[in-house]
Parts: structure tokens; sequence; C-alpha cells
């Protein structure tokens, strides 16, 4: 399955989306405000020593064109304070941009923990609608553009405005002639700052959608590698990572060409605005009575250049801008999703113990409100029973263990435990009641220890003794170091093993009920009857759910539902269902015809 497509549907960000944009970043910012403060000061200093740099420098080329002999102390005591200037400007843009670099960093890790934690608290149904690739490049690509982006941006937009404002007053205390010579370009730079913003902004925002669904892309043919080889499918996927690829690319190119234009095209601007101070100080300078120097000429040179770099600065930070509101856009909509009700004052309702009576009433649930998947169930299991759920794909046997762990919220109906609704618990408590042995085992990067104990304490005794029930002994023994073995990514383990491991995993959860979902379908018949007597010992006592396809694994079970589209059409125990000869004994007898 590919990734779903970007969102982008080619329309450039407007001014409003921009804006809610930027102003959710800049709430989220405040708490840096003080840092930040600091920093723009520093950048103010930077700003006001390069703006009168210029007037030390006017100062030294008229002691020097004012003819021989050439004061040298003087000379000498310019260059020094020019120097001084210059380094002290070096020094204040350095502690700016360290303390924007500590900013952004801080800012970014802050945003990754906002969304790792918000990753836990959104439901499961937001991953039924989002590739993980998405997600991923959210958690990645959006928050790193978001911290580069304004590292750059603010301090840009500040020294930027400051050196705008204060190379404008320096320009016409020296000599407002050439200061008004210097502002014909003005209009100049501000059409094509228009111009070019208009057709690059959209491209920001297609580069993002585009950078996810390449992650998405990523991930995917990743973690689908044997299926891919298997098929051999690496022509078409390779083709459709290109396609992918290529779309990025042209976005990217083009919101880097057309933002690229705007340095050269105001240097090409800012040329004439170099060519007209020229001729209009050589009239002037040959006016005895202006006042205009070659001093004044020098200054303004330098004046002209730091004027249209403000100006190409600003340019600039609307381009960062740009690619900051759609990154935090992305980053933001995720913070702002629908969470599970907040349940943190709920209290434990069974402090007392576990019976493990459970009891489905009238529950009614559709993952979205077209589409009903479980019509009207209802069903009453005794403590310690031992609950097969037993019908064909698409039934909905997983769903009704989804809906009795909370992983999702009936429409209607309910399901209570020893009495109590699963909605007057706590979810933590409702997870703590079960134990869970899915059919698509999953290990971390850690040692095979730390893979059986997860969560939980567990001394090595009980370690040993869980491997030992759930057969996984010997495995263990044959690896080097035992159970430190340290498992990468647990691709050089069998499934088999992992199944094994994960089993062992539940025994060491000790809850009082259990949750088997296809717990035998990755092994090999032998291991199959070891699983099985493991099972049965952990069982004992137990109220357990156990959903399997292998119908020879459950004749024991004290009672079997059987479901069809989402209802359940028999119930009993296996003998009693085969011979009222119904649903159950067709799929029994389909199941072992040929045995």
């Amino acid at each position: 399955m590919s990734p779903r497509p970007a969102k982008y549907n080619g329309a450039p960000m407007n001014k409003g989306e921009f804006t809610k944009n930027i102003g959710k970043l800049a709430v989220f910012m405040k708490r840096y405000l003080p840092p930040i403060i600091i920093s723009l000061i520093f950048t103010v200093g930077s700003t006001l020593l390069s703006i009168f740099a210029p007037q030390i420098l006017s100062d030294l080329v008229n002691v020097i064109s004012g003819g021989v002999p050439i004061d040298m102390n003087e000379v000498t005591r310019f260059a020094i304070i020019l120097i001084v200037f210059y380094l002290s400007n070096a020094l204040c843009t350095y502690v700016s941009s360290f303390i924007m670099t500590t900013v952004s960093q801080k800012m970014c890790r802050a945003l990754r923990s906002d969304i790792s934690q918000k990753i836990n608290k959104v439901p499961l149904k937001y991953f039924d609608s989002h590739a993980y690739g998405d997600t991923l490049s959210r958690v990645t690509n959006d928050v790193d553009t978001i911290g580069n982006s304004m590292q750059q941006a603010v301090s840009m937009v500040v020294q930027s405005v400051c050196m705008l404002i204060g190379v404008l007053i320096a320009m016409f205390v020296s000599c407002w002639q050439l200061a008004l010579t210097v502002l014909i370009i003005v209009p100049f730079m501000a059409v094509l700052l228009f111009i070019i913003m208009k057709f690059s902004q959209p491209q920001f925002r297609k580069q993002q959608d585009e950078l996810a669904v390449l992650n998405g892309k990523v991930e995917e043919n990743y973690s689908g590698q044997l299926v891919i080889k298997a098929f051999n499918a690496e022509g078409r996927t390779g083709s459709d990572f290109e396609n992918t690829n290529a779309r990025l690319k042209k976005s990217t190119f083009l919101s880097q060409a057309l933002s690229g234009i705007m340095q050269p095209a105001m240097n090409f601007i800012s040329y004439f605005a170099y060519a007209a101070v020229c001729v209009v100080a050589g009239i002037l300078i040959t006016n005895a009575g202006s006042g205009v120097t070659f001093g004044t000429l020098s200054a303004f040179l330098v004046y002209v250049n730091l004027f249209q770099s403000p100006l190409s600065q600003i340019a600039q930070a609307a381009n960062v801008l740009q690619s900051a509101a759609a990154a935090s856009g992305r980053v933001f909509a995720f913070l702002e999703e629908e969470e599970l009700e907040d349940e943190s004052g709920k209290e434990r309702k069974l402090k007392d113990g576990v019976r493990g009576e459970v009891e489905f009433r009238h529950v009614r649930f559709g993952y979205n409100d077209d589409r009903i998947i479980i019509p009207d169930f209802s069903a009453k299991v005794q403590p310690g029973w031992k609950v097969a759920i037993v019908g064909p794909t698409g039934a909905g046997k997983t769903t009704m263990v989804n809906l009795l762990m909370r992983f999702y919220e009936v429409n209607s109906g309910d399901i209570l435990i020893d009495g109590v609704s699963i909605k007057d618990m706590p979810r933590e408590e409702v997870h703590d009641l079960f134990g869970m042995v899915l059919q698509d085992t999953w290990m971390f990067e850690g040692t095979l220890r730390e893979n059986i104990v997860y969560s939980k304490q567990a001394t090595d005794e009980q370690v040993r003794a869980a491997c030992d029930a759930a057969g996984i002994t010997h495995y263990i023994t044959t690896q080097p170091g035992g159970l430190d073995h340290y498992v990468e990514n647990g691709d050089e383990i069998s499934g088999g093993q992992k199944q094994l491991i994960t089993i062992a995993r539940a025994m060491i959860e000790n809850a009082p009920m259990l949750i088997l979902d296809e717990a035998t379908s990755n092994v090999d018949t032998r291991t199959e009857e070891i699983i099985q007597t493991a099972m049965d010992n952990l069982t004992r006592g137990r109220t357990s759910f156990v959903i399997a396809h292998r119908l020879s694994t459950i004749k024991n079970a004290d009672l079997i539902l059987v479901m069809r589209d989402g209802n359940i059409v028999e119930q009993g125990k296996h003998e009693e269902l085969l011979e009222r000869g119904g649903f159950y004994a067709s799929l029994y007898n389909s199941q072992f015809a040929g045995e």
C-alpha cells in the first residue's frame, strides 16, 4: 500500500493561514522570550556598530585626502577605532547567533517531546487514517525546518529593520540629496520582492508535503522488503519512489530557484544606486558650497550596500518564514488533534482483586459511522473461563478484543468487568487487567532480557521460569550472552522465536486476564504443542480470550463464540457445536477435511 498522497492542492498559502501558523509558533516561543530578547539586544548592537562604522571611514578618508602632509596620528586613531568597531560587531553577531542557536535547539527538543507525548494521547483511529511516514516527517523534517528557520528569521528580521531605519537616518544626516537618490531603488525592490514571494510561497508548502510522502515511502519500503523481494516488486516500488522523489526535487528546486533570484536581482538593482550616487556626488563635490566630500561619497557607497542588504534579508526572511509556516502548520495540526479523554482523575475501581467476569452488553461499534462492523453483540463470560472467539476473516474477532482493551470506544452498549463498566475505569487499569500475545510480534532494540521483562520488574528466577514455560529457553542458551544477547532490530530472530518471546513477556506480565490473538500462528506443529501446554498452564485460573483460526487449539475452551458479520451466531463447547452441525461445524470440517 502506498502512503497517502500529500494534502497539497496547488494553492498558495493564504495570508490568514500564514498568520495563524506563525502566530501559533510565536505563542510556543514565548517560553524562550528572555534569551531571545538578549540575543536581539546583541543583534541591535551589531547593527548600530555597522551603521556608525561608515562615519569613521568617512573621517578617515577625509584625513587621507586632505592633502600632504598626512596626519598619521589621526589616520592611526581612526583606523584603530574602525577596527574596534568591526571587532565589536563580529563579537555581537557571534553572541546573538550562539544564543539563537541554543534557543532553536531547545525549541526543537521541546516540539519533539510534545509530539512524542501526543502520540501516546491520540486515539488509535488517528493512525488508521494517517501514514506512519507522515507522522515521522513531522517529528524530524518539519521540526528541523522550524528550528532552522526561526534561528535565521528572528535575528534576520530584527537586524534588517534596525539596519534599514538606522541607515536611512544616517544617510539623511550625512546628505539628504544622496539619500533621496538611494531611495529611488526602493519601489523596484518592493515590486521584485512581491513577485518572487507570490510564486515561491506555494512551492515551500508543497515541498514539506512531498517530503512527508517520501518519508512514508522509505518507511514502507524498508519494513516491506521481504514482500517486495518475494513478489519481485523492486522495479515497481523503485519507480514509485522515483516518482515521489522527482516531485520533491521539482518543488524543492522551484522554491529554492525562485527565492534564489532575490539576491542577484537585488544586487543588480543596487548597482544603479551606486552609479546614481556617484553621478550626483560628483555634481555636489564640484559645487564647493554643498559640503559633500570624498569621505561623504565613501560613506554613502557603504550605505548603499548596507541599505540593499536589509531589503534582501527581509525577502530571504520572508521565504524562511514561509518554510516555517508550512512546517509549523503540519506540526501544530498534529498537536491539536483530538486526544483521548483525560482520565488522570479517575480512581481504580477493582481494588479488592479481580474475579474475571466479563459481560458484553448490546455492544455496537464501527470504525466510522458509515460502516458498522458490530451491530449488536452480547455475551457473558464467567470467571476463569477460557473463551475462544472464532470466525472467518472480517467477522469482528480482533475488533472485540480492541473494544475490550478500550483501544476504541463503543458506539453504544457497554462492556463490564466484575460488574464495573470499563468506561468508568481509567485506561491504565483496563490495560493492567490483561496480558496480551498478539499475532503481530514486536521486538525493540535491546537485550533478550529487556524484551521479555519489558515494562515490568522481574527477578532472574522469574524470567527463567517464564522462558521455560514458553519453550524459549533452548534458543536463549544458544545465543552469545544468553539473556543478555543484544538484539539490533529483531530481523535475525525467526517469527516463531519472536512469538515465544512475546508469550514469555505475557507470562512475566502475570495479569489476571489474558488475550491471545493467534498466539500460535507463526510456529510449527511441535512448537505449537509446547506452547499449547504452556498456555494451558498460563490460562489456568484466569479468564482468557483466545482468537484462533486453528480450531485444534481451542478444543478445551470453556466457551466458544462463533462470529459472523459482527454477531455471535453460535456459542457453546467444542463437542456441542460439532453435534449441532451449524456454522462452527462447517468451519471445523473444512479445516480438517484433508486429515
